[in-house]
C-alpha cells in the first residue's frame, strides 16, 4: 500500500525552511482540535472509574454506553434506535478506515465515492480496499454540495458524505439528503454520512439534519443501506475520549460487528463510563457552541466573511494556497492548512482551511493579524 502523506506532514515540509516573524506569538489554525477543557463532570467520571482498567472491554461496547448514545440520537434527532442499530466505536477515524475494507472486501472491482476536498482517512480507506475512487467535488459553483450523477452511481458500492462538511463548512438540505437516500436504495449502494460536526451549529431553529432523519422522511424506516457516524470529540471538547458510534442498517452492522471482534479497537471501560455521561448530558455542548459562534462573529467583523451554519472552519478563498500559507507564516507567524492538501484534481488549490478553535482573545488577535496580511496584498 502507498498512502499519501497526511496534510500536516505536507505542511511541515512546506514550512520547514521558513523562519517566522518572531515579533508575533506563534498561532496554529491548522488542526480541528478544540482548545478548551473537557467539562469537569466528564473528567470526574473518568477518574472515578479508573479501577476498571483491570478488566477487558467488550468489542461491542457496554450496554450503558449504547443506551447513552441511543438517548443522544433520540434527544437530538428524534430517532429511536434499537440496540442492534448502533455500535460504539473508538472514535470515528478507525471506522472510516476499516469499514470500507470490510464492506468492499468481496466486491469484484470495488468503487468508492466521497466528497472532495475530504478528511484524508477516506482516501486511505480506498487505497487499503484497492478501490477505484469517484470524487464528489465541492466547489463554489455547486455551493459545496455534490451533485448526483446517476451514471456514476450505477457502478458505485459505497458513498461517503460529510455534512456538516470538513473543510468547507457547508451543510446539506433535508431535500438533498433525502435524494441521496433514495439513490442508495435505487442503485443498492451503502451510503454513509460522517456527522462529526453535527453539534457545532449556530441557529437553534435550523440545526444540521441527520441521514437517519432523511431515511424516515422517505419511508426507509429500517435505514436500509444507510449508516451515520458521530463522535463526542467536537461536541464535548473531548477528542481524547475516542468515543464515537456507527448507526443505521442493522443487517450491515450485525456482520460488521463480527469483523470488529478481530480488529481489536475496544474502548477502555473508564473511557466508556465517562463517554456515557457525556452522551447523556445535552446542555454542556451549548457553551462550546457559544464560543464558536462568537469566534465566527469576530471573523465576520474582521474578515468580512459569510458566517457558516456549522463547524468551526473557515474555507478562505485565496489566489494561491501554497504561497499564501508560506507568506502568512513568514510574515505573521500564523499556520493555516492549504486547501490543495485536502483535495485532489485541483480542488482546494485556491483555498486555505482555518480552524477557529481558540478562545476569544486569541481568536481576535490572530484574525486581526490575518486581516493585516490580506490587506497588505491588495
Amino acid at each position: 500500500m502507498r498512502f499519501e502523506p497526511y496534510p500536516f506532514e505536507k505542511l511541515n515540509l512546506l514550512l520547514e525552511n521558513i523562519t517566522p516573524n518572531q515579533e508575533f506569538e506563534p498561532s496554529s489554525l491548522t488542526i480541528g482540535e478544540p482548545q478548551f477543557d473537557t467539562p469537569q463532570f466528564i473528567q470526574d467520571e473518568l477518574q472515578n472509574n479508573s479501577s476498571l482498567l483491570n478488566k477487558y472491554p467488550k468489542s461491542a461496547g457496554e450496554i450503558y454506553l449504547k443506551d447513552a448514545q441511543i438517548n443522544f440520537v433520540k434527544s437530538r434527532f428524534n430517532i429511536e434506535l434499537l440496540v442492534s442499530q448502533i455500535i460504539p466505536t473508538f472514535g470515528t477515524r478507525e471506522v472510516l478506515f476499516n469499514f470500507p475494507q470490510y464492506y468492499l472486501f468481496n466486491k469484484q472491482n470495488p468503487t468508492i465515492a466521497f466528497t472532495n476536498p475530504f478528511y484524508q482517512i477516506y482516501e486511505g480507506a480506498a487505497i487499503a480496499s484497492r478501490a477505484e475512487v469517484v470524487y464528489l467535488n465541492l466547489t463554489k459553483e455547486n455551493n459545496f454540495v455534490p451533485t448526483i450523477d446517476d451514471q456514476q452511481l450505477k457502478n458505485i458500492d459505497l458513498v461517503i458524505l460529510n455534512f456538516p462538511n470538513n473543510p468547507t463548512s457547508s451543510t446539506i438540505s433535508k431535500e438533498e439528503l433525502n435524494k441521496w437516500v433514495l439513490k442508495a436504495l435505487e442503485f443498492d449502494f451503502v451510503l454513509i454520512n460522517d456527522e462529526c460536526y453535527s453539534e457545532l451549529y449556530f441557529d437553534e431553529d435550523n440545526k444540521p439534519i441527520s441521514l437517519l432523519q432523511s431515511c424516515k422522511e422517505v419511508g426507509n424506516d429500517s435505514f436500509k443501506n444507510c449508516l451515520v457516524l458521530n463522535s463526542i470529540s467536537k461536541r464535548s471538547s473531548a477528542p481524547g475520549l475516542r468515543s464515537g458510534f456507527i448507526a443505521g442498517d442493522s443487517n450491515i452492522l450485525k456482520e460488521y460487528m463480527k469483523y470488529r471482534t478481530y480488529v481489536g479497537c475496544a474502548v477502555p471501560l473508564p473511557l466508556q463510563k465517562s463517554a456515557a455521561v457525556a452522551w447523556n448530558e445535552q446542555e454542556h455542548n451549548k457553551e462550546f457552541i457559544k464560543i464558536y459562534k462568537n469566534n465566527f462573529l469576530l471573523a465576520k467583523e474582521i474578515l468580512n466573511i459569510d458566517m457558516p451554519k456549522a463547524t468551526f472552519y473557515i474555507w478562505l478563498e485565496v489566489d494561491d494556497d501554497l504561497k499564501f500559507t508560506k507568506d502568512l507564516y513568514k510574515e505573521k507567524n500564523i499556520k493555516v492548512l492549504p486547501g490543495s492538501f485536502l483535495g485532489r484534481d485541483g480542488i482546494g488549490q485556491n483555498y486555505v482551511r482555518i480552524a477557529l478553535v481558540e478562545n476569544e482573545a486569541k481568536t481576535k488577535d490572530v484574525l486581526t493579524r490575518l486581516k493585516d496580511f490580506i490587506d497588505s496584498r491588495r
